[in-house]
């Protein structure tokens, strides 16, 4: 089958032919319509995250989320049946399996779940990382009371599904971004849109919450310097939250809690962010759709972060 993967890390990735996977009992293979495009997939290329075990071979497959159809089952008890719309995330290279290819064999009980009626595929395969993150974020960083939330990098798939999920509890979500994108912010719900290319920070935040935000998720620092610096415009008592892991070692206020956020994926959330788009609660932004073989430049353009909203690879 057709796979983009990685000799090396850090080597660049490229389109190969590897063996189809075989479903062991209590798994399905799925026959991959569409991957969606994430941060951790080049990060996990060049060897950078140091949460996720070194994969025991090459060449590693790149990708975590999918949508397509259950092609086979394997022996044992299965929820799902050959044709089923399927979508979800798979671990990560310590399963052994990635997302831009052909087919993958998943775990039955792992975060995969049937796709609703009505929901388009594309759509499904764009959700499951950039919108679990964003709900679990939301519970963690903005569900005690708080009322305004600092989004640093709120353009990208997790800041745009956040920013619409907390807008749609009446947060005010102030959305920090990189070039004039007021327009499709506010359209997903936040209250103001700060162009950190053409104004300072601090004076834009300052000006909407004159004692600080109650919240911020910052999806960009990383280092624990910069994660400290955008952490000073929490008001007492409130929450900084980082996806990059580097609150644990930031000089943070002592009223301020630094929190270093970690997905935990689960079927259950997939359902309710199926819903929350059913509802029209939720929008999945898709800036661009590419054939498997354009992928490597896909990755490369969201390392230099020049991406905005999804990207999605059609197989």
């Amino acid at each position: 089958m057709r796979a983009i993967a990685v000799s090396a890390f850090r080597a660049d990735p490229a389109l190969v032919e590897i063996p189809k996977p075989e479903p062991k009992a209590g798994e399905v293979r799925v026959r991959i319509e569409y991957a969606a495009l994430n941060p951790c997939d080049w990060q996990v290329a060049q060897g950078s995250l140091d949460d996720e075990p070194a994969p025991r071979v090459f060449p590693l497959v790149v990708g975590v989320d999918f949508a397509g159809r259950v092609d086979m089952i394997g022996s044992g008890g299965n929820r799902f049946r050959v044709g089923d719309q399927v979508f979800g995330r798979v671990a990560g290279p310590a399963s052994g399996a990635g997302t831009y290819c052909d087919y993958v064999s998943v775990p039955q009980d792992s975060a995969v779940t049937l796709v609703p009626d009505g929901l388009p595929l594309r759509t499904a395969a764009a959700l499951p990382s950039a919108g679990m993150a964003a709900a679990e974020i939301l519970e963690i960083a903005v569900l005690r009371g708080h009322e305004s939330l600092l989004v640093i990098g709120a353009a990208g798939g997790v800041g745009s599904c956040l920013t619409q999920l907390a807008s749609a509890r009446d947060v005010r979500v102030l959305a920090a971004v990189r070039g004039d994108e007021r327009k499709r912010m506010a359209a997903l719900g936040a209250t103001v849109t700060i162009d950190t290319t053409n104004r300072p920070l601090e004076a834009a935040v300052r000006e909407t919450c004159p004692v600080g935000v109650d919240a911020l998720v910052d999806l960009v620092s990383t280092t624990p310097d910069a994660f400290a610096a955008r952490a000073a415009l929490v008001r007492g008592g409130g929450i900084a939250l980082t996806t990059q892991g580097v609150a644990a070692e930031a000089a943070l206020p002592a009223d301020v809690t630094g929190i270093d956020f970690r997905l935990e994926p689960t079927p259950v959330l997939l359902d309710v962010l199926a819903e929350g788009v059913a509802e029209g609660v939720l929008r999945v932004p898709i800036e661009i759709e590419l054939p498997l073989e354009k992928a490597p430049q896909a990755l490369d353009r969201n390392r230099t972060g020049g991406a905005r909203g999804k990207t999605v690879i059609v197989l």
